[in-house]
């Protein structure tokens, strides 16, 4: 029998349903979910081991959670795919503010309704995507807001005084009875708010302007925050953490493997920009090293963190500049280049925050470096480590690039936007690079082997042994030491 065919109470009551808490809902149906070894919190990447099993464990428990992390760890994320474990439907009392459950009504409304119209009571089936409300914690949020407030104008036309609990107009908390309710960035919330929770947490009764009500609400609480915040913008109240059953910390991607499904997952490209533009593997795992590089930067500050957003919007603007240079030269496909890392700095500079040494080199800059530093970071998991010191009469691989450098009478120049196959033609002029390829590299890709060669140089100029000057039009290598030469 189709339950969403029952619509009244006693057809309710002879189908034999059960009435569970929402806590028992999620609990039991995951349990069937791991019993069945179906798939939970899909789309979530490096939490397997750590996040996931302690939300689990919160859930079996019964908890309400806090999940604490920085800025673009997924927390609202974890909270929504909550969801996929309540029922599909639940039966709620017809025209009930509050999600009655028509086999155990909490609000003065249902209960006056089923005694006037008992087994003939209506009911609705209420789908589990309605059933999660959302509220962003900010200092301006009222006990009305969240729990509620008398309303004189429900008094005025139900001719009604404000002693009766019938003139109370519910706010976002029992308006959302039954569901999963989620309070962003808690620490914002004042502490004066915070208390308005104790009692909805612990007791179940809610107070408003003079009346206390007795409403048992069934609710899964889940709060976020910020480490950042308890000592930024606010904190959470000792007596509020202490009736929060499970606090768990999240984290960002530990690897550049997992850091790079999560950016391809959410990044938006389409089609067209697919079958355009190649990206090599290397560029993604630049692409990530970058990021891994801000987190750790002296100039940007730890404690506010670096999102996982940053990724996937530079991944957005590294395509997009990618995009804009094959339409400005006409090539219907092209290839990321290093050079297209520029386009990134953007996508940095908005969504890092700089402590006062960062501010003072300069938001663009300290983006360009990080460039740099990721390059030189990734180099030597591909390439023999460049030395800093060596003997005199000591060989390096990268002697013969630089001497080409060296021996140069004209500027090698690599243009903006530059068509590929000029662009291909200039570093297939650097002849010691394809030996190089070929000793340490000889199964790469020829696709691959353009962004690798710009690699290189960029690695050169990382460690010193050639100069990198940047202006309008692009980029140009030199020998450092043989342009000092010639200057003389």
């Amino acid at each position: 029998m189709d339950i969403q065919t029952i619509t009244t109470l006693g057809e309710l009551k002879k189908s034999g349903y059960q009435a569970r808490s929402i806590k028992d809902e999620l609990r039991q149906n995951l349990i069937e979910k791991i019993k069945n070894k179906t798939p939970i919190f899909e789309g979530i990447r490096g939490y397997e081991n750590t996040v996931i099993p302690e939300l689990q464990r919160a859930i079996l428990s019964r908890h309400n959670i806090n999940l604490l992390g920085l800025r673009g760890q997924a927390k609202t994320r974890l909270a929504r795919l909550m969801l996929t474990l309540l029922d599909a439907y639940i039966p709620v009392v017809a025209g009930s503010e509050i999600n009655d459950d028509p086999l155990n009504p909490i609000s003065r409304y249902a209960k006056d309704v089923i005694a006037e119209n008992g087994d003939d009571t209506p009911i609705y089936w209420l789908h589990r995507s309605e059933r999660f409300a959302e509220k962003l914690a900010t200092p301006d949020v009222t006990v009305a807001d969240i729990i509620g407030d008398v309303d004189p104008i429900k008094a005025a036309n139900l001719k009604l005084t404000y002693a009766d609990d019938r003139v109370i107009h519910y706010g976002m908390i029992p308006r959302a009875n039954r569901c999963i309710f989620v309070i962003n960035e808690l620490p914002d919330l004042q502490a004066r708010i915070q208390v308005a929770l104790f009692n909805i947490l612990q007791e179940g009764d809610i107070q408003i302007r003079g009346f206390k009500l007795r409403l048992p609400l069934d609710m899964q609480f889940v709060f976020t925050a910020n480490p950042e915040d308890y000592t930024n913008r606010g904190s959470i109240i000792t007596p509020l953490k202490d009736r929060i059953g499970s606090q768990i910390l999240t984290h960002y991607p530990e690897d550049i493997e997992t850091a790079k499904l999560i950016t391809e997952q959410e990044a938006k490209w389409d089609s067209r920009q697919k079958e355009a533009i190649y990206v090599p593997e290397l560029a993604k795992d630049l692409l990530e090293q970058i990021v891994f590089e801000a987190r750790d930067s002296d100039f940007i500050d730890e404690k506010s963190g670096v999102s996982a957003r940053l990724s996937i919007t530079a991944f957005e603007n590294l395509l997009s500049t990618a995009e804009l240079r094959a339409l400005k030269a006409g090539d219907t496909h092209t290839t990321i280049r290093l050079s297209d890392f520029m386009g990134i700095i953007p996508a940095i500079t908005g969504k890092v925050e700089l402590v006062y040494e960062g501010e003072q080199e300069g938001a663009a800059q300290v983006a360009y470096n990080l460039i740099g530093d990721a390059v030189k970071s990734l180099f030597p998991e591909f390439f023999p480590k460049i030395e800093k010191l060596r003997k005199q009469d000591q060989e390096s691989p990268y002697d013969a690039i630089v001497s080409w450098f060296f021996n140069q009478t004209e500027d090698f120049e690599l243009l903006d936007d530059v068509r590929d196959k000029s662009y291909k033609a200039l570093l297939e002029a650097v002849s010691p690079l394809d030996d190089l390829l070929g000793t340490y590299q000889p199964n790469l890709a020829r696709e691959d082997s353009y962004f690798v060669k710009e690699f290189i140089l960029w690695a050169l100029v990382a460690h010193k042994l050639l100069s990198k000057y940047r202006f309008t039009e692009g980029l140009q290598f030199k020998d450092p030491y043989g342009s000092f030469i010639n200057d003389l």
